[in-house]
């Protein structure tokens, strides 16, 4: 007879499928590794498991006790099944941003959901990393698994799914692509095929509005980078310890909106019902091969999870439509309001410069918001109402630097975020900045500007 002891170890060896609609064109063979065919549905099944063992092998998991990690819902899926094997209870923290199917399917297997809030700091109490942390000491016989540094997450790849890919390509493979978030699939898979051959070409995708591709190319953890976005998995605000920038040649960023276009493509075009960050690769992967591959090069893409966690997001009209991924009259979104108004260069001050200095520019340049800046980096914002309540307050005030009286920065936004969206940060800020898609540009729209756009 054949059959498995356990649902781990149907894990791993998940098949290379080869893209045909979507790539036409496109010069060389390019093959998509496709791990929903994971038992949890997602490639985080292997290191989900790998890093189980590793508490075992070290002791930090004893029996009875209770796996406690901050997660998109991936890698907490593949802990809950080896949780359910193994004997363990599991406690998962989530960011607001990830789809209800991903919460559903983590309670269904047993585990406690903590949902935390996504727009915070990740050394927030309320971040979802904090919350782990936090769980991890008030609950004794407990690991907290940490994901993002722990070093069975990148072995996992290195050990499976790094050579499945090299035998499967009969070594032929030249470039590798695939999402970043935790960074262990990219830096254990990439680690393991450099070592067979150092010339195989890495290709990292990246989302805007994470801090990855500046980093690589300069090194700097530019804070400035970061603002909210909502494709779920990839890109971080952080620089997990398990991402080998050394193993990874270059970055591609990709908008929201590509990313879940390219999901929908991919299901109705190739029969991959897939999830939102596999579209992301894809956009990524693509845009890199259309001006470096050649005919004889194999790029495989990883297919990180499975489109049943984005049925009420990528794969429901209604809520693209709302985020302004569809085409549908009256969404517009944050480049519509660009390229629709007249372009404003954004204007900013010192932290140096006075309260009366600052009025003076706003008066003259008829603008009721100023960016305040320290050297190059942003520190905070300036509206009239909050040099007005200052001056009232204190009219010895005008001769204080507005460092004493701004405010935080205003937020900064995906030129695809839609009108909904900017309506409500802009009723709480004034004010929201829009990043360039192709470049370090940032534009502003303001209160005004909104309700131009509302009225045509």
């Amino acid at each position: 007879m054949k059959y498995l002891n356990n649902i781990i170890e149907a894990i791993g060896n998940t098949p290379l499928i080869k893209l045909n609609s979507v790539t036409d064109g496109i010069p060389g063979t390019i093959l998509a590794k496709v791990e929903y065919f994971n038992p949890g549905h997602s490639i985080k099944d292997r290191m989900a498991l790998r890093m189980v063992q590793l508490a075992e092998e070290e002791g930090t998991l004893k029996p009875g006790g209770t796996i406690i990690e901050c997660t998109s819902g991936n890698t907490g899926m593949g802990l809950a099944l080896a949780a359910c094997v193994k004997g363990y209870k599991c406690i998962f923290t989530l960011a607001d941003k990830q789809s209800k199917e991903k919460i559903d399917a983590l309670k269904a297997l047993g585990a406690e959901v903590i949902v935390c809030p996504t727009n915070v700091e990740p050394d927030d109490p309320r971040s979802y990393y904090s919350m782990a942390r936090k769980r991890h000491a008030e609950i004794e016989n407990s690991v907290f698994i940490n994901q993002y540094d722990n070093p069975g997450n990148a072995i996992a790849h290195y050990e499976t799914t790094g050579p499945e890919i090299w035998d499967q390509t009969e070594g032929k493979i030249t470039h590798y692509a695939v999402g970043v978030g935790t960074g262990g699939t990219v830096s254990g898979v990439s680690k393991y095929l450099k070592e067979q051959n150092p010339n195989v070409y890495t290709v990292g995708i990246d989302s805007y509005g994470s801090v990855f591709k500046k980093y690589k190319e300069t090194g700097i953890f530019d804070k400035n980078e970061i603002y909210s976005y909502a494709t779920e998995g990839i890109g971080e605000d952080i620089l997990p310890k398990n991402v080998d920038f050394d193993v990874i040649d270059e970055f591609v960023k990709v908008t929201d909106k590509d990313g879940a276009l390219m999901t929908r493509r991919l299901a109705r075009e190739e029969g991959l019902f897939v999830g939102w960050s596999c579209g992301s690769a894809v956009v990524g992967a693509l845009e890199y091969a259309k001006k470096n591959l050649k005919e004889d090069d194999v790029m495989v893409i990883v297919m990180h999870d499975h489109g049943t966690r984005y049925l009420g997001k990528v794969y429901n009209d209604e809520w693209m439509i709302k985020m302004g991924y569809l085409d549908n009259e009256g969404f517009q979104t944050a480049q519509d309001i660009l390229n629709n108004g007249e372009k404003k260069s954004l204007m900013s001050i010192t932290d140096r410069t006075t309260v009366a200095q600052a009025v003076e520019l706003m008066s003259e340049n008829g603008i009721s918001q100023l960016v305040v800046k320290e050297g190059n980096d942003i520190v905070g914002g300036l509206t009239e109402e909050m040099m007005l309540n200052a001056l009232v307050e204190r009219p010895e005030a005008k001769s204080l630097s507005v460092r004493e009286v701004m405010g935080n920065s205003f937020p900064v936004v995906a030129p695809d975020n839609t009108i909904d969206v900017l309506s409500s940060m802009i009723k709480q800020h004034k004010a929201v900045l829009v990043r360039n898609q192709n470049s370090e540009e940032l534009n502003i729209i303001t209160e005004q500007d909104l309700l131009v756009a509302l009225t045509k």
